[in-house]
C-alpha cells in the first residue's frame, strides 16, 4: 500500500502489519501532523538479520537516532548487515529506519520514496515535534 507523508509517497507492505490498511494509513497521518509517536501497529518481523534489525530500529525513541555501528554492536553483526536489513525493511516510518545515521551523522540513504530527502524530512519534522525533548538537534545537509 502506499502512505503519503511530507510530500513523498512511500510503500509499506501491509501484509506485514496485523492492522487494517486504513488504520496503518490514519496512524501514518497523525504521525505526519506530530500527534503520534509511537505507532499502535502489531508488525509481524520476518526471520533473521533482518527482524532483529527491525527490532532493534523499533526501540529507537522518536526524536533519536542511533548510528548503523551503534546497532551492529547491539546485535553481534556489521554496520553493512544492518544498512542492508535497512533497505528490506518492509514498513518504513512504522519501523523506524530513518532513525539510523552514520557514524559521523550522514544520513547515507534511505530505500523509500525519494530516499535521503524524504528521510532528512522525516528527521526534520520529529525534531521539530519533539522539542527540547530531541536527540537530533542537527542535521548534516550533505
Amino acid at each position: 500500500m502506499e502512505c503519503s507523508i511530507l510530500d513523498s509517497t512511500i510503500e509499506i507492505d501491509d501484509a506485514s502489519i496485523t492492522e487494517p490498511a486504513d488504520e496503518i494509513r490514519a496512524q501514518v497521518c497523525e504521525y505526519e501532523r506530530g500527534e503520534r509517536r509511537v505507532f499502535d501497529l502489531e508488525v509481524q518481523y520476518p526471520d533473521g538479520i533482518t527482524g532483529d534489525v527491525m527490532a532493534a530500529m523499533a526501540e529507537i525513541p522518536y526524536g533519536e537516532t542511533r548510528t548503523y555501528g551503534d546497532l551492529a554492536t547491539t546485535l553481534g553483526t556489521a554496520s553493512v548487515a544492518v544498512g542492508q536489513a535497512c533497505g528490506r525493511n518492509p514498513v518504513p516510518i512504522i519501523v523506524p529506519c530513518h532513525r539510523i545515521v552514520g557514524s559521523d551523522g550522514g544520513l547515507r540513504g534511505y530505500s523509500a520514496a525519494d530516499g535521503v530527502a524524504t528521510k532528512r524530512r522525516l528527521l526534520e519534522s520529529e525534531a521539530r515535534n519533539a522539542g527540547s525533548e530531541s536527540v537530533q538537534t542537527r542535521l548534516p545537509r550533505k
